[in-house]
């Protein structure tokens, strides 16, 4: 009977370690500002996207509405989300950063920024660039949607 492989014979083994420490590293620096990594993704997204319903996050998230739901809640709690009712329509809901949220999502670009860096810093660009390449070449190949996350 042959022997089985070795844990270390693995990309996936490899990928999931070098992403528990990024990750774990990032959700460290922005825990320290009061958000999970969850709530640091629907702020990032509401920037870009600007004021939108929340079943648009969900879509653009790969995420339940039942757990973006939450999320808002927890955002709005915090004060950096504020939720709308549609004018013509009260059902109808919208959701947008407020200020303090705008104020917050540049802070925390930069920290991931920070992590990208205290990770992936000693590789050149072109290493990076190919890095990040075959990445997303795996991520088209097998037609990966939703977000990460956690």
């Amino acid at each position: 009977m042959p022997q089985p492989s070795e844990l270390d014979a693995h990309l996936g083994f490899w990928l999931r370690f070098v992403s528990n420490h990024v990750s774990h590293a990032f959700a460290r620096k922005v825990e320290a500002h009061g958000v999970t990594v969850a709530e640091w993704v629907i702020l990032r997204q509401l920037l870009a996207l600007g004021e939108v319903p929340p079943s648009r996050l969900a879509e653009g998230l790969g995420m339940t509405r039942g757990a973006i739901s939450k999320l808002i809640d927890r955002l709005l709690n915090k004060k950096l989300v504020t939720r709308s009712a549609g004018k013509e329509d009260r059902r109808f809901q919208s959701v947008s950063l407020t200020a303090a949220g705008r104020n917050l999502v540049p802070k925390l670009a930069a920290l991931a920024d920070r992590n990208d860096g205290e990770f992936f810093g000693h590789l050149t660009d072109a290493e990076r660039d190919g890095l990040a390449d075959l990445l997303k070449d795996v991520v088209r190949r097998h037609g990966l949607k939703d977000i990460p996350t956690q």
